[in-house]
């Protein structure tokens, strides 16, 4: 009789026990507002090693370097909406500072195949 009421409150205690844990979890991501989509006002294309940078505005400066942070391109005042350049044949990616007219910058990581 007294293994029976045991069993009972064993069982009882580890279902609250189970229970508890579950409602202490965290309920996982929040839904969040739409973020609204952020379009540049350039793009960037690949040919093999050959890319091209088209934008809507004149192009002020760019700065491209390796992975490795070898600088390779370093042009200012281009004042035109096209540039392209030729990356070295050993380099997967690589990460560019572009800066158009009026002073904004933007960060691109380009990869090559």
């Amino acid at each position: 009789m007294m293994y029976l009421t045991i069993r009972k409150v064993a069982a009882i205690a580890v279902f609250i026990c189970i229970s508890a844990f579950s409602l202490a979890q965290d309920p996982g991501p929040k839904i969040k507002s739409p973020e609204k989509t952020f379009v540049k006002p350039f793009r960037v294309l690949t040919n093999g090693q050959r890319i091209t940078i088209q934008s809507s505005k004149n192009i002020s400066n760019v700065i491209v370097w390796t992975s490795s942070g070898n600088r390779f391109v370093e042009q200012t005042n281009i004042e035109t909406p096209s540039f392209n350049f030729t990356i070295p044949s050993k380099e997967k990616c690589v990460f560019m500072v572009l800066e158009l007219q009026g002073g904004r910058r933007y960060t691109e990581k380009i990869g090559v195949q």
